[in-house]
């Protein structure tokens, strides 16, 4: 029986992946191969793009700043993955790379920085965002890394917003359901996002705008006050759990090594 190759990191291309392809890794996954995983030409690693499934890759070159990889199978196929939005105000830089990766690994298909009339942050790093989302993904076994969205007022976000996608409010003014209550009587079947406030909460203008709208399902997260990126972890995972893909099991990846 042959060995099979042991795939020594996951990363994330925007090339094409398909059979007898060779595929350029940028310049910091090529220090990251080389440098500091030290890797050798004949190593393998996996490589995805969001949109032909899961690689398996023999590095065939390695110099300063640059390497690439043969592939060599494909691992898994593309599948669809959750149409879940993270539509949150920016918080301090140490807690938003927090919140970027375990949003990722949450299965959140869209990160949106909103600005609310108690943001305290002033800018958001896109750049930023995008990296550590990335990296979460490579790490987390997903298929795909989420779309990072320019920031944008919240007004102006829901003035632009498609009814069809409903937003679960993680309302903090102590007079919204259990969000377990919200989510087990709402019939609603087609995609889901959720809002989260700042560290000094929504104001209470927007909060009543946000309850106005018939899309819009404001929830409780319990009976602790949360920090803003718990109570957005805290609502993906409630949400994943009742509404998402945590409805079924972890499937069984094929075996690399």
């Amino acid at each position: 029986m042959t060995d099979q190759p042991r795939v020594q990191t996951r990363l994330h291309v925007a090339a094409d992946l398909g059979p007898e392809a060779v595929v350029g890794l940028d310049e910091g996954q090529a220090h990251l191969v080389r440098s500091v995983l030290r890797l050798e030409p004949g190593d393998h690693v996996a490589l995805f793009n969001g949109r032909d499934g899961e690689w398996l890759a023999r590095l065939d070159g390695i110099g300063k700043g640059w390497a690439s990889a043969a592939l060599v199978r494909q691992l898994r196929p593309q599948v669809a993955e959750p149409d879940l939005w993270l539509a949150f105000a920016p918080i301090k830089r140490a807690r938003l790379d927090f919140l970027a990766e375990k949003a990722t690994e949450l299965g959140v298909s869209v990160l949106w920085p909103v600005f609310t009339r108690h943001t305290a942050v002033e800018r958001v790093n896109d750049e930023r965002l995008r990296a550590n989302a990335r990296e979460a993904a490579e790490q987390t076994g997903r298929l795909s890394i989420p779309e990072v969205r320019p920031p944008v007022d919240l007004m102006a976000m829901l003035g632009a917003w498609q009814t069809d996608r409903r937003i679960l409010l993680g309302d903090e003014s102590g007079t919204a359901p259990p969000v377990a209550e919200v989510l087990g009587q709402c019939d609603h079947d087609g995609p889901w996002a959720v809002l989260t406030g700042p560290e000094g909460g929504f104001a209470r203008a927007e909060l009543d705008r946000l309850r106005e709208l018939p899309f819009v399902s404001p929830a409780s997260l319990g009976p602790r006050v949360l920090r803003a990126d718990t109570a957005a972890i805290a609502a993906l995972a409630v949400l994943q759990a009742l509404r998402g893909d945590w409805r079924h099991g972890r499937p069984r990846f094929p075996s690399s090594g």
